[in-house]
């Protein structure tokens, strides 16, 4: 499915909404210049920008809350899609491979979002604080998921681009407002999923656990049985918690970061699709060839091709 067959409709928001979604706006506007991601003087807040709609780049989406300000996006985790536009906010809980597309965006109207990096370390001191309301229950704890954004939530984090504008307010006033927009995440339709990954030991912890094992040994032979270890759990229990918050298997997950960075190579590096294959763990050429295709929708070499005429990715 290409970029323009996505139909997001334009979502209702109510007039105060669209006052604080005009104002950041007109932030990103000008902190934003190009098609591309811009960080800001805030650590972990990034501005993002994009005239027209793009097809599907595989990207590491990282705990962070987006939120749209204009335009809207699309992202595919394994078979599961999430829009979100102006009246909703994305948050990702634990690191995942997924595809992203920009699906509203024109030269007059472009694509105007926002992402802020989520410290676990911060959540999980802010659980703790005494009297900490509880979370609301989720009933699938997925590590990413798209809802209708509150007032509170996007006027804290109208305020905290505004520090942009005055640079030395942003060391005295970024972490208190931080904590703000943390606190209506905990309260709010999130709570349990991000409280699950700041609590050491948790199902999701230990996930995660394992997620940054695989980022860093992706390219090496995958043995169930050690994931299983490093995460303190049986075989089958490792398989059922992990598929429920990933939306993969651990196998499924290693595929999409060898394939992810294959397609970096050949893509950054000019390496051929045999040497890309290979440099992340592919024995066979055929095999890394048929596995690309299925996740891309089209061999290795044709798919870079396209992709160095098309924007990077986002």
């Amino acid at each position: 499915m290409t970029a323009e067959s996505a139909r997001i409709p334009e979502a209702a928001v109510s007039d105060e909404a669209a006052g604080k979604l005009a104002e950041l706006v007109a932030a990103i506007d000008r902190y934003a210049k190009a098609d591309w991601s811009t960080p800001t003087a805030i650590p972990g807040l990034v501005l993002h920008r994009w005239t027209h709609p793009t097809e599907p780049n595989c990207v590491m989406y990282e705990p962070a809350l987006t939120v749209v300000a204009q335009g809207a996006k699309q992202v595919l985790l394994a078979d599961e899609t999430y829009d979100y536009d102006p009246s909703h906010y994305l948050v990702t809980a634990i690191d995942l491979p997924v595809l992203s597309r920009v699906v509203r965006a024109t030269p007059e109207a472009p694509l105007m979002c926002l992402s802020l990096a989520l410290d676990v370390a911060r959540l999980g001191a802010l659980i703790a604080t005494p009297g900490f309301p509880e979370p609301k229950p989720v009933s699938v704890p997925r590590g990413m998921a798209a809802n209708r954004i509150g007032l509170p939530l996007l006027d804290a984090v109208v305020r905290l681009v505004r520090l942009l504008d005055t640079p030395a307010s942003v060391p005295i006033l970024a972490p208190l407002i931080e904590q703000e927009i943390l606190y209506h995440l905990l309260t709010g339709a999130d709570g349990a999923r991000l409280r699950h990954l700041a609590v050491t030991g948790s199902h999701a912890h230990r996930i995660a656990c394992v997620t940054e094992w695989l980022k860093a040994h992706y390219a090496e032979p995958l043995r169930i049985e050690d994931l299983a270890r490093l995460a303190h759990m049986s075989v089958s229990s490792l398989h059922h918690h992990f598929k429920a918050i990933t939306a993969m298997s651990p196998l499924q997950y290693q595929k999409r970061l060898r394939l992810n960075e294959a397609r970096r190579l050949m893509l950054v590096e000019k390496r051929d699709a045999a040497s890309a294959g290979h440099a992340v763990g592919y024995d066979s050429a055929s095999q890394f060839s048929r596995e690309y295709s299925r996740v891309y929708g089209t061999p290795p070499r044709r798919d870079v091709t396209l992709l160095q005429v098309l924007p990077p990715p986002v």
